[in-house]
């Protein structure tokens, strides 16, 4: 079987499923070194440079990777004094994508390929031009490697996997679905049913929930808290959050976040750790807030019910001063499940 020196895979990854890893696999079982390159014009929401950097970083550590899009063209342009190009569009025509291609790997990536993989009618055509543009300044032919033509193997698509990401994410690894998972933060005062409705919205959405660690370590500590195990409360829900987010379905529920862990450390230390407020902050993408109009239930760790209505309104304070927009969960148990559900 023909070994390669250096393969080239080009594609939008928008996003990276199983077809587009069953190409890559392939393409590094024949190579000593593999690039990939990913560029799309237009943009697809969820798919952003940034992300889909991260996913082929996660996935293939050991390949050559570039993902582009105009910010990023224009920057590389600008630091190696060339004059600016533009990425070509999805519907250019096949020499303009392949001019472009062999422009990226000779003037950004310093580099020439033997061997390029597609999955596409289009890759003798591409093969030959990248070899052409190769040649001509004493660089390498480039071999095209056709890799299951027909879909055979992973029968799936960029289009069909945006038509309903939640619904193909079969065809997608846990590194690139947690991204299309939604988390949602539920808040709220002591006695204000927010623990209960994380684990009811959770099993009603069919979905998994992040339980409070907070709550977990007061009780096994009798209490006794200190301030560093604020900070220490924070980051563990935090990792609570990302070891569930691949096992989420649509979302993720969050009981708390470390926002209620910065409210405690106010109150009991009258201290913030820098860190746990950059914690504080971290982002979510529809904060539920659990009003304080049911029947106070003291069940021997809560304050008094002032204490809930203080709690309430530094909520208010504090997501308006954050610029967070927040739902506001009212009404009786059932009132705020069956809310919470039509809003998601």
């Amino acid at each position: 079987m023909t070994r390669y020196a250096r393969g080239l895979i080009v594609g939008k990854f928008c996003p990276l499923h199983h077809g587009h890893q069953y190409l890559i696999e392939r393409a590094r079982s024949l190579c000593e070194q593999l690039v990939i390159l990913s560029y799309t014009r237009p943009e697809f929401p969820g798919c952003e440079p940034a992300r889909r950097e991260r996913w082929l970083a996660d996935l293939y550590p050991d390949a050559i990777r570039c993902v582009l899009d105009d910010v990023r063209l224009a920057e590389a342009c600008r630091q190696r004094g060339l004059p600016a190009v533009s990425l070509p569009d999805n519907d250019a025509a096949d020499a303009v994508q392949r001019r472009f291609v062999a422009w990226v790997l000779r003037h950004l990536m310093d580099t020439v390929v033997d061997a390029v993989f597609t999955s596409e009618d289009y890759g003798d055509g591409f093969a030959s031009a990248l070899s052409a543009e190769q040649r001509a300044h004493g660089g390498p032919a480039v071999a095209h490697v056709m890799v299951d033509p027909q879909r055979v193997a992973v029968p799936v698509s960029g289009t069909m996997i945006r038509d309903d990401v939640h619904a193909a994410r079969h065809y997608l690894s846990p590194v690139v679905y947690r991204d299309f998972v939604r988390r949602v933060a539920i808040i709220g005062g002591e006695s204000t049913g927010k623990s209960t409705l994380a684990a009811q919205l959770a099993a009603a959405m069919g979905t998994v929930h992040a339980a409070e660690y907070g709550r977990e370590l007061w009780e096994a500590k009798h209490g006794a808290l200190v301030h560093d195990d604020m900070l220490h409360i924070a980051r563990t829900q935090i990792a609570r959050e990302e070891s569930l987010v691949a096992q989420a379905n649509r979302y993720l529920i969050c009981d708390t976040t470390p926002l209620t862990t910065a409210l405690y450390a106010e109150v009991m230390f009258d201290a913030v750790a820098d860190e746990l407020d950059a914690l504080s902050r971290r982002a979510y993408d529809l904060v539920f807030l659990c009003s304080p109009d049911v029947p106070f239930v003291q069940d021997g760790t809560r304050r008094d019910e002032a204490f809930r209505q203080w709690q309430h309104e530094w909520y208010v304070r504090e997501l308006k001063a954050r610029n967070v927009a927040y739902r506001l969960l009212t009404g009786s148990w059932e009132a705020r499940l069956s809310m919470a559900r039509a809003l998601l």
